[in-house]
């Protein structure tokens, strides 16, 4: 009995060497999806500031320009 004893041990360790090997690949594999989403984040921030919407000088350019639109409104 003491044999069968130790082959499940043995059997045991095995399985639980091949899980643990396979959630230390999953444990890397997450790591390197989280560096590639925070380099992505930043790639998306730079897009969203070149793409914001128009500056706030906006008013004074339509100030300036409303005698142009009032021209127009006539023809």
């Amino acid at each position: 009995m003491e044999t069968v004893a130790w082959f499940t041990l043995v059997i045991a360790g095995l399985i639980i060497a091949a899980t643990a090997v396979g959630l230390t690949r999953v444990i890397l594999h997450l790591v390197a999806v989280k560096n590639t989403l925070a380099n992505l984040l930043g790639g998306v921030e730079v897009i969203a500031d070149k793409t914001s919407t128009v500056p706030t000088a906006l008013p004074s350019v339509n100030e300036s320009l409303r005698p142009v639109r009032e021209f127009a409104d006539t023809i």
